[in-house]
């Protein structure tokens, strides 16, 4: 980092379904998100992550690689779903109607 850039901290956070990892990581002005994660040794620490099948937001907002991150940024790395979400509230809810149709109320 050049000394004449202005530098600022921001998070970047990954969770597993055990542990939650945050790094305060110091960047340049006009550090894209991207950048960030690529120069943030996530990968080393996650050596499982697949770079090109990550989706990243900013405080909970998805944003692109490209996005330009600001000072006190909260940049999180999502896991890919395990289910679709649909698909596992109509499991659920065909469930919970065999229950019914079998245990009527008296």
């Amino acid at each position: 980092m050049n000394p004449t850039e202005s530098a600022f901290s921001v998070e970047l956070v990954y969770a597993t379904r055990t542990e939650q990892r945050v790094l305060r990581i110091e960047v340049a002005s006009g550090t894209s998100v991207g950048q960030v994660i690529e120069n943030s040794g996530i990968f080393n620490i996650y050596p499982d992550l697949k770079r090109d099948l990550l989706s990243v937001g900013i405080f909970g907002q998805a944003v692109d690689y490209s996005h330009l991150v600001n000072p006190g940024e909260r940049i999180e790395i999502y896991r890919p779903l395990q289910a679709d979400p649909k698909e596992a509230r109509r499991r659920r809810v065909k469930k919970t109607r065999n229950q019914r149709q079998a245990n009527p109320p008296k």
